[in-house]
């Protein structure tokens, strides 16, 4: 058997364990098995371009003993819809998934999400296994609860918190990830070090990065935040939106088709590390050091041509947005964050970073 680590993420309402590892995906059925008091019937939930790994699940389901069905997702953020919602909703009933079944959500963030709202609200909540494909869903989305849908308003406007009954991180799924996902998903581990330990930063200045480690570290950072603040009501666990509240304005700016979700934070981030030098005394230092690791990892520092308006209009519907004001997660330093009221003007003159490039 490969070796496995686990972290355990003692939230609220569940607590559960994070494994992270080669080859879980093969192992699924008989861990399934011997640590679950699961009916026969279960929900696959797979994106369509991962038909390797949803057989390799499939088979390990049905020869310990269950009924998996299959229900393929589209790839893309398109599919974080009220209407594909409504298509695995209906499919789960065809299947007659029952109180006792489960849903295991295998892909990336847009399966976890939609998922796991899926698994929360069908039968009034059933059993939800995140098996994250993705490096970004590994040390983010797949970690914590948060589930939900996009409105044509905005991102994630529709959802619920809805923690799994445990996480399963198959590194060998990463062999096989895009370049362009790798990076996405580097811009959060990227968030974690900026946020809460600056010596992650140091590990991905390094020419070989540690996979196991780099997962590990960022999952143990977001469920000790997740255990202070599970629903986001103590603002403890706000400050996991560093770079979010500019990056999910690009996303929505540019109708969610250019950016990927990690590029549209690491440019989030640019934004919100000048505000913190101009607001809160961050240190130029800080800001050179996070262009330094974008570049490193092929990350888009700048975005020109997205209308200033649109990005208006975008934060207005910010799902964080309280009283008609934005709040903010800027730095002190690093490691060092704060929730914090931003003028529009701050904001306004900060795009500049991303917008306005210098010749």
């Amino acid at each position: 058997m490969n070796p496995i680590c686990s972290v355990t993420v003692s939230a609220g309402s569940r607590t559960y364990p994070v494994r992270i590892g080669s080859g879980l995906l093969e192992e699924l059925g008989p861990r399934l098995s011997s640590h679950y008091a699961l009916g026969a019937r279960l929900a696959l939930v797979a994106d369509a371009r991962l038909g390797s790994y949803a057989e390799a699940v499939r088979s390990s389901l049905a020869n310990a003993g269950f009924e998996p069905a299959v229900l393929w997702i589209p790839s893309g953020e398109g599919s974080k819809s009220l209407s594909q919602l409504g298509l695995l909703l209906e499919a789960m009933a065809e299947h007659r998934i029952d109180r006792k079944g489960a849903l295991l959500a295998l892909g990336g963030g847009v399966v976890g999400d939609l998922a796991g709202f899926a698994a929360s609200i069908f039968l009034r909540g059933i059993a939800l296994f995140q098996i994250p494909t993705t490096l970004l869903s590994m040390v983010d989305s797949a970690v914590g609860g948060k589930t939900g849908i996009n409105l044509p308003q905005g991102k994630n406007l529709v959802g619920t918190f809805y923690q799994p009954w445990e996480v399963l991180a198959d590194l060998h799924t990463l062999a096989t990830l895009p370049e362009r996902e790798i990076r996405a998903g580097l811009a959060e581990v990227i968030k974690y070090g900026m946020i809460a330990d600056p010596s992650l930063l140091s590990t991905l200045e390094e020419r070989s990065l540690d996979w196991e480690a780099i997962v590990r570290r960022s999952v143990e950072i977001k469920a000790a935040v997740v255990g202070e603040d599970e629903r986001e009501t103590g603002g403890r666990r706000a400050i996991l939106n560093f770079g979010h509240t500019m990056g999910h304005a690009l996303e929505a700016a540019l109708a969610y088709g250019t950016l990927v979700h990690g590029e549209a934070v690491g440019l989030g981030m640019r934004v919100a590390t000048l505000l913190s030098q101009r607001l809160c005394g961050l240190p130029e230092s800080a800001g050179a050091l996070l262009d330094r690791l974008l570049v490193r990892h092929g990350l888009p520092r700048v975005v020109p041509g997205v209308s200033r308006a649109r990005i208006r209009e975008a934060l207005l519907v910010d799902k964080k947005r309280e009283r008609g004001v934005n709040h903010w997660v800027l730095l002190r330093a690093l490691g060092d964050p704060l929730i914090t009221r931003v003028p529009e003007e701050e904001v306004d003159q900060a795009l500049a970073i991303i917008l306005d490039p210098p010749a």
